[in-house]
């Protein structure tokens, strides 16, 4: 398994490094108000899925709870690129949510790149909330909401 492993976080890291590319031109290319609303919908899911015994699980169904990886980036990527824009919002949030803890607590060099990468977008759609005084307080908010 050990010979395995390597190869199990390079195919992971760049599938998440492609859906993040994705995601991120999905980001960039939203109007003002729903980058607010988006940042919220965000804040929201990293805080349901904080709640969960396995937060990078979050959004996979409980029979597939066995795989390498969780469905919720999966899911989450379908709905991003949906042409509701709803739809589209709530995917692109659950996406974060579950990158984000997938990716927090890796020793793997490929992953802890993604999730410095999603920390550097997470911070940005902070930034663009007004109202709130430091990343710090937006991401301590995720545990409580």
């Amino acid at each position: 398994m050990q010979i395995l492993t390597p190869l199990f976080v390079a195919m992971r890291a760049r599938q998440l490094g492609r859906q993040f590319r994705d995601i991120e031109r999905s980001i960039r290319a939203l109007p003002k108000r729903n980058r607010d609303r988006l940042g919220m919908l965000t804040l929201r899911e990293i805080g349901q899925a904080s709640r969960c015994d396995f937060p990078h699980l979050y959004g996979t169904t409980p029979e597939s709870r066995y795989l390498p990886w969780g469905q919720g980036t999966d899911i989450g990527y379908e709905r991003a690129r949906s042409n509701n824009a709803e739809v589209a919002l709530r995917g692109i949030s659950l996406w974060l949510a579950v990158a984000y803890h997938e990716t927090k607590t890796t020793t793997q060099p490929a992953l802890q790149l993604q999730h410095r990468q999603l920390l550097q977008l997470l911070r940005e759609l902070k930034e663009i909330q007004s109202g709130k005084s430091s990343v710090d307080d937006w991401m301590q908010e995720s545990a409580v909401a």
